[in-house]
């Protein structure tokens, strides 16, 4: 019978761990930055330390600033993003003030069948767009965030909206519900993730490989009904 030599594995040995350079993680980001439309190239710089990347530059609305920092999120040993990306805004004249930029918002959110326009307040300041009130659900409050990030003027977006769910479920219930939830998930490795309960407040915990990975934790935490806050206290460790 013929032998073969026995693998690293056979020969109980670990495989060593895919340990990503500082360079490797910079070229990556680069790369994703370059392959999302709506970043111009040559927009951001990136500097990576540690597996912490730091974004600047200068770019002309919101979206672009907040699409770089998603970008970088989702490269794979990227643990944490500081985004110093400026904006810069078009030529003088052209700029919406504060007042058209105010009136947009509120037209915008009327518009969004999603989002119970009726519920948030909107006020501006230089540039900068402030929603308050109270929504039922999470993605009610995501969703007049989003809806409003596009709008030209825009320089970042202060999202002060209160999740107030009218539907309260058993302490018992809500915990299992979310764990359910997150073993479902195909994007979502449930057994590196505890979650923990207090009151209507839901604790995350643990450690995931990607960013995309913990905001789908924290996705599927707030889906659970009687959720009014949740705290994603889960780490990075790719």
């Amino acid at each position: 019978m013929a032998t073969h030599p026995a693998s690293p594995d056979d020969a109980g040995m670990t495989t060593t761990p895919d340990v990503r350079t500082d360079e490797q993680i910079q070229q990556d980001v680069l790369a994703e930055l370059r392959w999302d439309a709506r970043v111009q190239p040559n927009e951001v710089a990136v500097a990576v330390q540690g597996g912490i990347v730091t974004l600047a530059g200068w770019v002309d609305n919101y979206v672009k600033r907040w699409a770089a920092e998603r970008a970088a999120q989702r490269v794979r040993s990227v643990v944490a993003v500081a985004n110093e990306v400026e904006i810069r805004p078009p030529a003088a004249g052209n700029e919406p003030t504060d007042a058209n930029i105010a009136g947009a918002t509120v037209q915008v959110l009327e518009w969004n069948a999603l989002v119970p326009s009726d519920q948030v307040e909107v006020s501006v300041s230089a540039g900068r767009v402030t929603l308050r009130g109270e929504v039922e659900w999470e993605y009610e409050r995501r969703e007049a965030e989003r809806a409003v990030r596009g709008l030209a003027g825009v320089r970042g977006v202060t999202n002060s909206i209160a999740v107030r769910p009218r539907r309260r479920i058993e302490p018992e219930d809500l915990e299992r519900r979310i764990e359910q939830a997150l073993l479902r998930s195909a994007e979502t490795d449930a057994e590196r993730i505890m979650v923990e309960q207090d009151g209507d407040k839901v604790i995350l915990r643990g450690a995931v490989r990607s960013w995309p990975e913990r905001r789908d934790a924290e996705r599927a935490a707030w889906s659970a009904p009687g959720v009014r806050s949740v705290e994603n206290d889960i780490r990075i460790a790719p």
